[in-house]
């Protein structure tokens, strides 16, 4: 019986050293022209188009720089163990035996995952130990998934140096099936893509510049603690509505500083009775709440100092606020909101409503854990919309900061139509 293949259509070969060579030198040349590119090109660095053009440009680069070491491995294999002084690779592999509970695991994967060369290779139960709190059972069950029911992992998760350093990984693996059909070890192949997402996130934050509004005035002029407080990261965001984007006018505020001693932060949003309310309005609120709380005034005494104030001053009137305190050192959450919403707590990828403030204390209490991330809302937002952000828990749990959930938050309600001016602040509890 004659083959199907033709002659003109020969049996396709593995690809030899030469082919491999070949490709190599392609990727070389092509990213050689990106980065003349990148040189002629004159972006300007303030510009937001320009530093979006920039971080394409570097994420390209980086790209066909992995791509050239990743040929130059298939070209010459594997090292048997790194030498010392070595620039290693990003690329390890491992295989876990059920049946004898070894592990083997290349020179490569030593240094991903932050090990000692000499070290014994971690079994499959003991590698957890190395991931991030948060990340451990999403590796949980993909390793079960691929153990018991067959299926290829494909995810990623962080893991912590012994320096403390966080590494993102991509692991991707599937089972190997013994002559019943059992599994008998997995294998995997594990990459350390930490710079990969830093260059995905700088073009993902650029580009959201270009369409996201800038942030309100009060932030820079009373320096809101982008760089986090004692025991939180923070971000927050103003979002406009279609009646108040391009003007100065606006619905509500958000603000975090210090309250009294201890490292105490204060976390406020709220808004106004008038939804249009002019630039400094925002910025004499938040003037006054901050003078209450360098004396001491507890959460739930700020809605009524302020009200009281009000009364007696030019303060615009507020409609609701959130007065929220927390303490680093117990990890420690009270809050008390003046016709606000409830703070919205996500916790292993659920999200809840704080329950309400009980006694006569007037302020609720909640023990936080690392990695919690707390969602202070304006009362703008619509229960659908607050209904929509409780569904996004997985996402935002799993957020890389602050920012990335304060990000995922204004792409979800950006554009909700009917929305009034509204205010949104993270907080995230650090280790």
């Amino acid at each position: 019986m004659s083959s199907h293949l033709s002659a003109d259509h020969p049996a396709a070969q593995p690809p030899g050293n030469g082919s491999v060579e070949a490709l190599i030198s392609q990727a070389r040349r092509l990213r050689g022209d990106v980065d003349a590119v990148r040189r002629d090109s004159q972006e300007d660095a303030a510009d937001p188009r320009g530093r979006w053009q920039r971080a394409l440009y570097d994420l390209a680069l980086h790209q066909l720089t992995d791509l050239d070491a990743h040929l130059a491995q298939l070209r010459d294999g594997p090292a048997p163990a790194p030498r010392p002084g070595s620039l290693l690779s990003r690329v390890g592999s491992a295989e876990w035996n059920l049946l004898t509970d070894e592990a083997e695991w290349s020179g490569e994967l030593f240094h991903i995952l932050g090990r000692d060369p000499a070290s014994v290779p971690l079994s499959l139960d003991e590698l957890p130990s190395l991931v991030l709190a948060e990340d451990r059972p999403k590796l949980t069950a993909m390793v079960t998934d691929c153990l018991v029911d067959g299926r290829p992992i494909d995810g990623e998760f962080r893991v912590v140096h012994p320096d403390g350093a966080v590494r993102t990984v991509h692991m991707m693996g599937e089972p190997v099936l013994d002559a019943d059909g059992s599994t008998a070890s997995m294998w995997a192949v594990l990459r350390d893509v930490s710079e990969l997402r830093r260059s995905q996130r700088a073009v993902s934050e650029t580009r959201d510049s270009l369409r996201r509004p800038p942030p309100p005035p009060w932030h820079e002029f009373l320096r809101f603690p982008d760089e986090g407080r004692p025991g939180l990261a923070l971000a927050a965001a103003h979002l406009p509505s279609a009646s108040t984007a391009g003007r100065s006018r606006y619905g509500g505020w958000y603000d975090a500083c210090s309250l009294g001693t201890d490292g105490e932060t204060l976390l406020t949003v709220g808004d106004f009775e008038d939804p249009g309310a002019e630039a400094h309005g925002p910025a004499v609120v938040i003037g006054a709440l901050r003078a209450l709380a360098l004396a001491g005034t507890r959460p739930a005494r700020l809605g009524e100092r302020l009200g009281a104030w009000g009364g007696a001053t030019a303060l615009p009137p507020v409609r609701a606020g959130v007065y929220c305190g927390y303490r680093p050192l117990t990890r420690t959450l009270t809050w008390a909101h003046a016709r606000g919403p409830a703070p919205l707590l996500f916790r292993g990828g659920t999200g809840r409503e704080l329950p309400g403030q009980d006694g006569p204390s007037g302020q609720a209490e909640a023990p936080l854990e690392a990695g919690d991330l707390l969602l202070l809302h304006t009362g703008a937002l619509e229960p659908d919309a607050v209904e929509h952000l409780l569904s996004l828990a997985p996402r935002l749990t799993g957020a890389d900061s602050a920012q990335d959930a304060v990000r995922i938050v204004m792409c979800e309600l950006g554009e909700s139509p009917g929305r009034r001016d509204a205010c949104v602040l993270v907080a995230r509890v650090t280790p």
